[in-house]
């Protein structure tokens, strides 16, 4: 069922929507207050914000591809109030700063779609919540724990189900429970970032594409085709990071790839539910992600080939045959009554993993440079909140605007250490997810409610707990 399948091309949402029209390179040295690097979410909603607040400011966004080439326009379109790296700090900062921290990720949700439909931006969005399912006994009690804890970050507003009340919205093969977010929406990435890059053009942001920068360092951001000068430059690369002069151990290009089915019938979609429009996910440890397309179709995503060795990215997201199979084989296995759906679209894409797995925003007020990212597959809303928190860190470093609740946030200012050279690196991805897959494996095999000790091993190889 793969011989048809449009494989790369970047992704199914650049197919379904177009590529955009091409913005013309930097011409030559140039000048401004802030220069920002890399034309994705993190970039964009920067400069929107910032140039709203400011709207004195010159402000320059250096593209090395097209505004939403990256992680930005493969993403699988989960707008949700996950952050990487919460429970760490509540560790390091305190439980009261990391609930307000996923207060903050609560109320972005509703921002970027507040922003979206003040700025006539349809991008398909659908709050129809986050649901996640469990399959197996030990799927249970990570959901139940998972549950409960969003519950002691003072996430009021969740529901946990049980097998009858999950098939009601979705009927999932062999669910067993689910829990359900409201804060959470269905996007089309790519119609949400043509947009903002529209809306930040429109305010007097420059926006050059086909303009790689190759180095980052205080007061210049240097390209193949001149330099650009400015009081702030604010590295917004995600998964591009590893690309850049000295950054190649920063944060870790995760792969993650997807698919997109051809569009189901009223009579398959009638056999499996899925109304309410929720992005779906599980409790697996090497997890999926789905959601209900616009235009009727599933687009589902996971990992397939986790890591690419020397911090290697892809062109155009075309993804290996057995990854694609995979996937195929995680959409038949929770939908059995889509066995003959055929698979029409695959692609890939990376994300910036650090090697604390915690996301976090950074301004250096000695040298100008600023960074955000490391989202760990949780950047579609995350990346607005770390524009927002940019916006906020420049104005009080040059003095525009006082201290503000995101810029105390506890994400604000950390570092870590890099990760390890290779080949060490490589080998330590590989065997992680491997053993993520064994462990799920175990765990439908044995009915156990205890997670497979291989869960275990796993995550303290990976540095997660």
């Amino acid at each position: 069922m793969t011989s048809t399948v449009v494989n790369g091309g970047i992704s199914f949402w650049y197919a379904d929507d177009g590529l955009p029209a091409a913005r013309e390179p930097l011409p030559g040295d140039a000048t401004a207050d802030v220069v920002i690097v890399g034309g994705g979410y993190t970039g964009l909603w920067t400069a929107y914000y910032l140039k709203k607040a400011a709207p004195f400011l010159r402000i320059t966004v250096l593209e090395q591809k097209f505004c939403g080439y990256s992680a930005s326009g493969r993403n699988g379109g989960w707008l949700y109030n996950g952050i990487a790296g919460r429970d760490r700090y509540a560790k390091l900062y305190g439980r009261d700063a990391a609930v307000r921290l996923q207060r903050a990720m609560n109320d972005t949700v509703a921002e970027v779609v507040r922003v979206a439909a003040e700025e006539g931006i349809d991008a398909d969005i659908v709050r129809g919540g986050v649901l996640e399912v469990a399959r197996t006994p030990a799927q249970l009690a990570r959901l139940r724990a998972f549950h409960e804890q969003e519950l002691s970050y003072g996430e009021k507003d969740r529901e946990l189900y049980g097998a009858r009340e999950t098939a009601e919205r979705i009927r999932v093969a062999d669910a067993v429970a689910s829990a359900w977010t409201p804060h959470g929406a269905r996007v089309h990435p790519v119609k949400l970032v043509k947009g903002l890059a529209a809306a930040v053009e429109s305010l007097g942001v420059t926006v050059h594409e086909s303009t790689p920068v190759a180095e980052i360092r205080p007061g210049h951001a240097v390209t193949p085709y001149g330099t650009v000068r400015a009081s702030y430059v604010l590295r917004c690369t995600e998964g591009f990071t590893a690309s850049l002069k000295g950054q190649r151990r920063t944060w870790l290009p995760m792969n993650s790839s997807m698919v997109a089915t051809e569009p189901l019938s009223e009579e398959q979609w009638a056999a499996i539910g899925w109304a309410g429009r929720e992005t779906l996910g599980d409790m697996a440890h090497a997890y999926m992600y789905a959601q209900r397309t616009a235009d009727g179709r599933i687009a589902l995503g996971g990992r397939g080939v986790p890591y690419r060795f020397g911090s290697r990215t892809d062109n155009d997201g075309r993804t290996q045959r057995e990854t694609v199979e995979a996937l195929r084989g995680i959409l038949v296995d929770f939908f059995p009554a889509l066995a003959g759906v055929r698979i029409a679209h695959a692609w890939s894409g990376v994300l910036g993993v650090p090697r604390d797995w915690c996301a976090s925003v950074t301004l250096d007020r000695a040298t100008g440079l600023g960074w955000a990212g490391g989202y760990v597959g949780s950047g579609v809303a995350t990346a607005n909140l770390a524009g927002r928190t940019l916006c906020d860190l420049v104005q009080l470093d040059s003095g525009q605007a006082g201290a503000t609740e995101l810029t105390g946030l506890p994400w604000v200012g950390h570092r870590v250490r890099k990760w390890e050279p290779e080949p060490l690196r490589w080998l330590g991805v590989h065997g992680m997810y491997a053993t993520y897959r064994s462990a799920d494996r175990r765990e439908r095999v044995s009915h156990s409610m205890a997670p497979s000790r291989l869960a275990r091993l796993a995550d303290r190889v990976a540095g997660r707990h």
